[in-house]
């Protein structure tokens, strides 16, 4: 039998954010429940996607082809313990369900929490460009973003143990608002975060990306090419603005690699693939495109099939958006996890 965990934070939200938010939404259209916390943590997940799990570098269920091609392959590992005696284990590698990551038009909109607002908190931390979170302004586009921790194996108590947790997390929580992030709302500002950007905007670096395109909606995103995002365009600036766009799922498709790719930076996400990060999670300042993947989970779920970073939006978002209450997308990002089973 499936035990869910939660804490207490969201069994308040789960069955009490109701009262607590029914003024909020009423004054601010838009701002749409996508009710994460509920049956859609069963029906909506591509429980497909999890596979192949591999043990002990040998696939043992699910397809090698979807397994990242720099996975290691190792047969034994050994993590420190007690005394600096050195624990022996048997790796074990699979995808995770382990981040959501929500984009909003509306600032301060929590939807993965019931709909809560912050009552225009954020909209007067940062007043001027961009404070509204508009998606479309004619010739660009803007939206917030929330980031959450969502170890969904672990909060169902799936398949793992928290041992396997690479960088201990085991609740659903908030991690990060974009509202309080000045970097995502000023492009020079996100400049002097990411400074390799002056030699990878160029025009023949930009050129390169077409071949990442090609792999990326392939199913095989080019490492090498870390400035480029696949089909969905350029990874830098890392800021939330996009010259250019040809609807919801294509720029914050785009804009969830920038986030992936600043929070890297910041040393608030770590690679977790690789034999030297099977112990724990390792801080890569580098995006490492090829240990993610992503299935849309608001609000038309991808529940068959996933994508990966790049990957052209005519394969897997074609009729996934809902006019008006459904262009705050959600999706749920997954992560190639290996770990030292000792």
């Amino acid at each position: 039998m499936i035990k869910f965990k939660m804490t207490m934070f969201s069994i308040i939200l789960l069955f009490g954010s109701s009262f607590m938010t029914k003024s909020a939404l009423a004054d601010t259209p838009g701002c749409v429940d996508t009710q994460i916390l509920g049956p859609k943590l069963i029906t909506d997940v591509c429980w497909d996607c999890i596979f192949p799990i591999r043990v002990a570098g040998f696939d043992i269920s699910g397809s090698a082809n979807s397994a990242p091609s720099n996975a290691s392959k190792g047969w034994v590992c050994s993590c420190e313990g007690d005394g600096e005696i050195p624990r022996i284990g048997v790796p074990l590698s699979m995808w995770e369900p382990a981040r959501l990551v929500e984009f909003q038009r509306v600032p301060g909109c929590m939807g993965a929490l019931n709909g809560m607002t912050m009552d225009g908190a954020f909209d007067r931390v940062f007043q001027g460009v961009h404070s509204t979170g508009e998606t479309d302004t004619g010739d660009s586009s803007f939206t917030h973003y929330h980031w959450y921790a969502f170890p969904l194996l672990i909060m169902l108590d799936m398949f793992v143990n928290r041992d396997c947790s690479s960088d201990g997390y085991s609740d659903f929580d908030v991690m990060y608002f974009s509202e309080l992030d000045p970097t995502w709302h000023n492009e020079e500002l996100a400049f002097f975060t990411h400074m390799e950007s002056a030699a990878v905007t160029s025009v023949a670096a930009s050129a390169a990306c077409v071949a990442d395109a090609a792999a990326s909606t392939a199913g095989k995103p080019i490492q090498a090419l870390f400035w480029c995002a696949g089909a969905w365009g350029n990874l830098y600036p890392i800021a939330g603005v996009d010259a250019a766009h040809n609807g919801v799922l294509d720029f914050t498709s785009l804009y969830k690699s920038r986030v992936l790719a600043a929070l890297h930076r910041r040393g608030l996400a770590w690679r977790t693939m690789g034999s030297d990060a099977m112990c724990r999670g390792k801080i890569d300042v580098i995006l490492p495109k090829t240990q993610y993947k992503f299935t849309l989970f608001h609000p038309i779920p991808e529940t068959k099939s996933s994508h990966v970073m790049g990957e052209s939006t005519i394969r897997w978002g074609i009729n996934r958006t809902i006019p008006s209450v459904g262009e705050d997308p959600t999706y749920m990002v997954w992560r190639w996890n290996e770990c030292c089973n000792t």
